[in-house]
């Protein structure tokens, strides 16, 4: 029987008392015996709690939540804060964040879904799908223009999974090509309705493609920054897997997830559009402007309320804890939440395994250790052996350890240099917590 969902919140008054409660912790070895009145709730996740205080404190961000989950029990969450600076209303696991890049795993075990019913294969050709990517060019020099020649390798599926199909992101591609993707409006991502110029370079105020299908229709047209499969470019990848997902299932890229993943797992809390009777649950988005931390996005007036130009499957998702949570169980159950089946045991594996093509290295990206699964790292040895998971621009991240059973998330919506200290921190400070 899974344990009962327990909610450790914590506000100023819990603060006060809870420094002294930690400060006593540590003399205290295995906490035996007698504690004072409150010091119970106080002592689970120290290192979780003192990691959000320490950005509460800061004021680097009005609130967050970690969230953690062992095995098949039911997750703990460590909650502090307010849905923003000028809000009373206080986080919990039900608060709606914008997850952003954390929807890559989610396209991905899409993708695995319907490559567990043959519909699709991992080495099968872009091109089977979208003919145009069977004419794909490669920048001769990346660093002097738009030069380019046929490609020699074929685009496949497992490259979109991995980023390794030669496509970018408009940020990481050389200026050249950078203004293609901005004239064609291959931007698939929203952070804003204000106009912050170069200061929100993640989504510039640019005309985005129409529909998924002429995203993808003109992506075809735009040189690859690599060959296919040669190496790892952080991109628009899981965009592009989105129309495939549509073309192979019959179905729209976010009814296929709605009805494949979200509904069975009882995610009720994950959207590409926030209905309006649940905006006040939205938690506001600050971005560090100049060298201000503003409020980029309110959660009553949010982007996020309205249609976007398609379902981004690489960075458009809104969810929460509680529901991220349940994605990241099915994962550490292979596939399984309960009773519920998503995927076999042997698809959801083969998604959370080194995907990267033969020679193609994350080294100087990550650091020795790391692969790449469906949409996510993969942590190949040491500490991290058997890590899965991914993060958000706003500071947000996810994984699912299949080799300890556990499973983490780290939930704070601030766009600025030190959210990814945050996303660093939350895996050290739950292991910690855990040991």
């Amino acid at each position: 029987m899974p344990l009962a969902t327990q909610r450790i919140v914590f506000d100023r008054r819990h603060v006060l008392r809870g420094g002294l409660a930690l400060g006593l912790a540590g003399a205290l070895p295995g906490i035996a015996g007698a504690q004072p009145a409150g010091m119970q709730d106080l002592l689970p996740y120290p290192a979780s709690l003192s990691l959000i205080m320490n950005y509460l404190d800061r004021k680097s961000f009005p609130g967050g939540v970690v969230s953690i989950g062992r095995g098949a029990e039911e997750p703990d969450y460590v909650t502090a804060g307010t849905l923003a600076f000028d809000s009373a209303a206080e986080t919990d696991e039900n608060t709606l964040w914008r997850i952003y890049s954390m929807t890559k795993p989610v396209t991905g075990m899409a993708a695995m879904i319907l490559i567990d019913e043959g519909k699709l294969k991992l080495d099968q050709p872009v091109a089977d799908f979208i003919p145009a990517f069977a004419k794909v060019r490669v920048l001769v020099d990346p660093a002097k223009g738009l030069e380019s020649q046929p490609a020699k390798n074929v685009m496949t599926i497992r490259h979109l999974l991995t980023h390794s199909s030669g496509l970018g992101y408009h940020f990481s591609v050389p200026d050249a090509l950078k203004a293609e993707y901005l004239r064609l409006g291959l931007i698939p991502a929203q952070i804003s309705r204000q106009d912050f110029g170069d200061d929100l370079i993640l989504a510039p105020p640019v005309p985005l493609a129409p529909s998924l299908e002429a995203f993808a229709d003109r992506l075809a047209t735009v040189p690859l920054a690599a060959e296919p499969g040669t190496k790892w470019i952080y991109s628009v990848s899981l965009d592009l897997l989105g129309r495939i997902i549509e073309l192979a299932s019959g179905m729209a890229l976010d009814g296929f997830l709605a009805k494949r993943m979200f509904e069975p797992l009882n995610m009720t809390s994950t959207f590409f559009r926030v209905p309006q009777a649940r905006k006040a649950e939205l938690a506001t988005n600050y971005a560090m402007i100049g060298t201000e931390l503003k409020p980029v996005d309110q959660g009553a007036d949010s982007i996020y309320l309205d249609e976007p130009a398609f379902p981004f499957g690489g960075a458009g998702l809104v969810s929460t804890a509680r529901d991220y949570d349940r994605f990241l169980a099915m994962l550490v159950g292979r596939g399984a939440l309960g009773k519920t089946q998503i995927m076999s045991p042997q698809a959801a594996t083969l998604g959370m395994s080194n995907l990267l093509p033969e020679g193609v290295s994350l080294d100087q990206e990550m650091g020795a250790g790391w692969g790449f699964g469906a949409g996510g790292r993969v942590g190949l040895n040491g500490v991290f052996k058997g890590f899965f998971g991914w993060a958000g621009a706003a500071g947000t991240v996810a994984w699912a350890d299949t080799v300890r059973k556990v499973r983490g998330g780290g939930y704070a919506n601030f766009i600025a240099p030190e959210n990814r200290k945050f996303q660093e921190a939350v895996p050290q400070a739950v292991y910690k917590d855990l040991k």
